[in-house]
């Protein structure tokens, strides 16, 4: 589970709106529930659905979600993608879609805002990272397309420098970091793992910091400070755990804390 992106088929992610403590999941539809104490003194909580929201004006039913962001600026916004091409924008008060485009030309695997409200960023099947501006949807920009147009499965955007992206391919060892501003030719790669890359998550406090985790059952943690250079031979830190690493997430509110997901465990590594 991301913070602000579901990873996988079924991903979640919570926020607060209106004093609610709200969960969100993708999975057929994007469904938003709120949480809170039941009362019981045992720390046990109650939930109750908020929205079922479909991207499909035309049919009760949805091509399937594959993932999802929920703006870290605006509460009220969240942004899905869907392998029907499109990526669509929602209203959370007003539980309807702010707008919806087709993103790419093939199936869309993943969403994610930039720092503020504007931009936001997806990758798909078609191997291109590409970059829309809400301001101006007219058009979009491609950051980047693989050599052999190979899929694109996910990417992160660093919030302290949002010029900086990081995505990978399917079934590929390596993690491609990308600069918007440079187009078409990645900054670096990072090719530490020995088997397939599952997560990648920036760093909540630093512009120079990711942790990447795969197939090897590896979690990595890189230092970009020097990328501009040549390349990042080895990673500063390494953990290996006791199966094959599915997803991560680095804590925004606790920043020297790393989750990793692996088998039926969750464990939380200190950095």
């Amino acid at each position: 589970m991301k913070n602000a992106a579901g990873s996988g088929t079924e991903g979640g992610g919570a926020s607060n709106l209106g004093g609610r403590d709200l969960l969100a999941t993708t999975g057929d539809y994007l469904r938003v529930w709120s949480v809170s104490d039941d009362g019981s003194g045992k720390g046990t909580l109650t939930h109750k659905r908020e929205a079922i929201l479909n991207n499909n004006r035309n049919s009760e039913y949805c091509a399937p979600l594959t993932s999802f962001d929920w703006n870290e600026y605006d509460a009220n916004m969240i942004g899905t993608s869907s392998i029907d091409t499109t990526c669509t924008i929602w209203d959370l008060t007003t539980q309807t879609a702010r707008t919806q485009l087709i993103a790419h030309d093939r199936e869309v695997f993943d969403i994610a805002f930039s720092r503020g409200t504007d931009l936001f960023a997806s990758v798909g099947a078609d191997g291109s990272v590409r970059l829309f501006d809400l301001r101006s949807l007219e058009h979009s920009t491609i950051i980047y397309e693989t050599p052999n147009l190979d899929p694109l499965l996910r990417l992160e955007w660093n919030k302290q420098d949002p010029n900086y992206l990081a995505t990978f391919k399917v079934d590929s060892r390596n993690t491609i970091i990308l600069d918007i501003r440079v187009p078409s030719v990645p900054v670096t790669e990072l090719e530490g793992h020995s088997g397939c890359v599952n997560a990648v998550a920036w760093a909540p406090h630093s512009s120079c910091h990711v942790c990447t985790a795969g197939d090897d059952s590896q979690a990595l943690i890189w230092d970009l400070s020097q990328m501009s250079r040549g390349p990042i031979d080895d990673p500063i830190l390494a953990y290996n755990a006791e199966g094959e690493v599915n997803n991560l997430q680095w804590s925004a509110s606790q920043p020297d804390w790393v989750s990793i997901a692996f088998l039926d465990k969750l464990q939380i590594l200190r950095v």
